[in-house]
């Protein structure tokens, strides 16, 4: 007997605007008790600025989340909390390993509310923080938007979280889209997952238009520089300064370190939707697929096997999270279309939609080049002509600069390698040339379940640049161009590998 398919309303999620609270995020916590919270948030820029927040902060009581009734109170309250915790970590010269009770307890009780982890994540940073500015406009128009909280003031800040929060509102309606689809898929209703299909597909454009639009009020090097430090977790951040994680002062007397990847776009439950319900399976960074073998299909799609991808699904809120899984377990659109090959506009309109999955990854590619590959070259740039001293006047993930290692170094190929030929080739995870390569192999494994020949062709095309394996920039023994990169980069909110199962927020 076949799973039910899953109900919006048992995980909370709308109909209309997916992911997105129904209820639109509060502007202020009602109760009175939790003023002090407010007038912190409120003023959180000039705190930073002034150095002031960590001694504010200090002196601030341990609140009760007791006042806290309805669930858009405890989501203003998890995503004030977050920014403060954030602002207290990595606001001054040096980040601060310690969290003081004050944000500590309160956090800790929201985030097990929630079923969050308790650090700003895709959900404090862009789910439950924005606003329309007329209620009576839908939140998919991007100049509908405002930001409740954010770290600068910047309005490149504002920017990037609410070109998250504008592409989540317009796919919301996929998920229903897509639920009518398998339920057709079940009934052997054609028609019905075809034209479902089509609406999937010309809501991913849509999406893709939004996207592009970063570039309009976010400037890369504000972003990198200014904003990204903030976005920070505390998990593999030793270079950036807190080698063990943060403490999280709970009064227990016995507070171990903890280390919590911070926001990533990849805990986007509605990226993640678009892949389960396409059946696109996504592999470790640098694994090929195998020829000639396809997957094994029994009436839905497999489970994803990529470790990075499974553990982002940890930072989402916890019914989000079951709701991918519990659809994984309905997913039958893929097989559907196997086996309908014959049909001719069904295979179109799926591969048309795995077409504009890979096109909104190539975009994405090109953004995260904009704003983290590029100015981390600067960075390093300007690095090797400053001295010592100048370099380490702040410490944060903007200054911060290392040989990433794990899945981003590959030690066997550098063991097989003679020195001096393995410090650039050789870095291939995502922390570094690491980052681009993993982007590119996802949206490459976007167009893998394509259905027609051309299809396939077009998504996995490689596309060239002139000169780059040319007589002055040298040629591999066989032929091939040398492809190296001299970049470090830490994902823009932590240094991250798929081996560490940790994540930066531009990293899906």
């Amino acid at each position: 007997m076949l799973p039910p398919i899953p109900l919006l309303a048992d995980y909370g999620i709308s109909p209309t605007h997916g992911f997105l609270p129904d209820t639109l995020p509060l502007t202020r916590l009602p109760d009175p008790y939790y003023n002090k919270w407010e007038a912190i948030a409120a003023n959180l820029q000039a705190l930073i600025l002034s150095k002031r927040l960590r001694g504010v902060v200090d002196r601030l009581p341990v609140l009760s989340t007791i006042g806290l009734e309805h669930d858009a109170e405890w989501r203003r309250a998890y995503s004030l909390l977050t920014f403060m915790a954030h602002g207290y970590i990595w606001g001054g010269d040096s980040p601060s390993d310690r969290l003081p009770p004050s944000i500590a307890v309160p956090l800790l009780e929201v985030s097990r509310h929630l079923e969050v982890p308790p650090v700003a994540t895709y959900a404090s940073l862009c789910l439950w923080n924005f606003k329309p500015l007329f209620i009576d406009e839908d939140i998919d128009n991007l100049e509908n938007l405002a930001t409740l909280n954010t770290f600068t003031g910047a309005i490149d800040e504002s920017w990037f979280y609410l070109v998250s929060v504008a592409m989540e509102a317009r796919g919301g309606p996929i998920i229903s889209l897509m639920l009518s689809a398998i339920a057709a898929a079940r009934e052997n209703d054609a028609v019905t997952v075809t034209r479902c299909l089509h609406g999937f597909a010309e809501r991913l454009d849509d999406i893709t238009t939004l996207l592009v639009r970063m570039h309009e009020s976010c400037n890369p090097t504000v972003f990198y520089h200014r904003i990204r430090p903030f976005l920070a977790g505390s998990k593999n951040m030793a270079d950036a300064g807190l080698p063990n994680g943060v403490v999280y002062e709970d009064g227990s007397g016995n507070e171990p370190f903890r280390q919590y990847a911070g926001g990533s776009n990849a805990q986007s439950s509605l990226i993640q939707f678009f892949d389960v319900v396409l059946g696109i399976q996504h592999r470790p960074t640098g694994e090929k697929r195998h020829p000639g073998v396809e997957s094994e299909r029994q009436g839905h799609a497999p489970p994803p096997k990529h470790n990075f991808i499974m553990e982002m699904r940890r930072y989402m809120p916890g019914p989000h999270a079951r709701f991918l899984s519990d659809v994984q377990a309905v997913a039958n659109i893929r097989d559907f279309v196997e086996s309908h090959r014959s049909n001719r506009p069904l295979c179109l309109a799926y591969d048309a939609c795995l077409s504009m999955l890979s096109a909104l990854r190539d975009k994405h590619i090109a953004i995260v080049t904009r704003y983290i590959v590029l100015p981390s070259r600067e960075v390093r740039a300007r690095s090797r002509s400053r001295s010592p001293e100048a370099t380490r006047r702040k410490v944060n993930l903007a200054t911060a600069s290392r040989q990433p290692q794990g899945i981003a170094y590959d030690a066997h190929a550098a063991a097989s390698k003679p020195d001096g030929h393995n410090k650039q080739s050789n870095l291939k995870g995502t922390g570094g040339t690491a980052l681009i390569s993993f982007l590119k192999q996802a949206r490459d494994e976007t167009g893998e379940p394509a259905i027609e020949q051309w299809a396939q062709r077009f998504m996995s095309r490689q596309i060239r640049t002139e000169g780059q394996g040319d007589f002055f920039a040298g040629k591999e023994e066989n032929g091939a161009p040398v492809h190296t990169e001299e970049v470090e980069v830490k994902g823009l909110a932590g240094t991250w590998t798929i081996d560490d199962e940790v994540g930066g927020i531009c990293n899906y």
